[in-house]
């Protein structure tokens, strides 16, 4: 072989072993899951599924053993972290895991971006700072259940956390809406636009979702009732999340006030929850 045909040579090795070494990383941790999932789910945590989260025991049996198979997933790959004398044990990481893992069960995947949760035991406070049109500064401080950081930390109130599980028909789950967060920050800062696939689709999402999100704030400064939360008029991020709470917790009610609304989510998560059981 000539020196051209060695240096050819050498940069097929290079370019080989460039990708592997991109690979490597997502080899090993798909190993790592078929590791984990083959794991038997323990009893202790079907248990704490049983007691804490009802809405499992509605989903289909197909769609339950998917969802504990996320939950191994996620228990195993996502540090959970006590917080003000917080202690962290099965119980809250299944707990939170079982909600979070919803969001999965069509679209599969993980949250990329999830580096850590964190659990207070009840509501924190967060420090706020704002600067009024004549400079001056406010400081202020909100009082939250949840909380969701483009970092990739997800923080969370134990008491809502439970709130939220406990009655699965009412619309309202702290875990769902920070964690449909995390899935909007998939794709940058949070905007209310998750990664919905390629082509035409995308498209169609935001023209739909700011259309639903324009009409709702038409309707919240005339008073009209309305399904959503006020709370979802703050921002397209909010808007999507909180419609995500309703999308799995009151579909059937979502589908006939906002249909167009909830066949965006339906593609977006690739689930009907509205088929699961009759909900309000």
């Amino acid at each position: 072989m000539g020196v051209e045909g060695w240096i050819a040579l050498g940069a097929v090795v290079g370019v080989v072993a460039f990708a592997g070494g991109l690979l490597a990383p997502t080899l090993l941790r798909l190993w790592r899951r078929r590791a984990v999932v083959a794991q038997p789910f323990p009893a202790a945590w079907r248990e704490i599924l049983r007691r804490r989260v009802p809405l499992v025991r509605e989903l289909p049996a197909a769609q339950q053993l998917r969802l504990k198979r996320h939950v191994q997933w996620l228990l195993a790959e996502v540090p959970f972290v006590g917080c003000a004398g917080m202690s962290i044990d099965d119980e809250v990481r299944v707990t939170i895991a079982a909600q979070a893992a919803l969001l999965l069960l069509g679209r599969g995947g993980s949250f990329g971006n999830v580096r850590e949760v964190l659990v207070y035991p009840g509501h924190f406070v967060v420090p706020r700072t704002a600067a009024a049109a004549d400079g001056t500064v406010h400081e202020s401080r909100d009082v939250l259940a949840g909380q969701s950081w483009d970092r990739g930390r997800v923080i969370l109130a134990w008491d809502a956390v439970l709130d939220g599980a406990a009655d699965p028909h009412d619309g309202a789950n702290v875990v769902i809406h920070e964690f449909a967060h995390q899935l909007d920050q998939d794709t940058g800062s949070a905007n209310g636009a998750p990664y919905v696939g390629r082509g035409t689709w995308p498209r169609e999402w935001a023209r739909t979702m700011n259309a639903e999100y324009d009409a709702l704030r038409l309707r919240l400064s005339r008073g009209e009732p309305g399904l959503l939360d006020p709370y979802a008029a703050t921002s397209p991020a909010e808007f999507f999340a909180v419609a995500s709470e309703v999308f799995f917790e009151r579909p059937d009610a979502l589908a006939r006030e906002r249909p167009a609304l909830y066949e965006q989510l339906r593609r977006c998560y690739r689930v009907d929850p509205a088929l699961w059981a009759p909900r309000g």
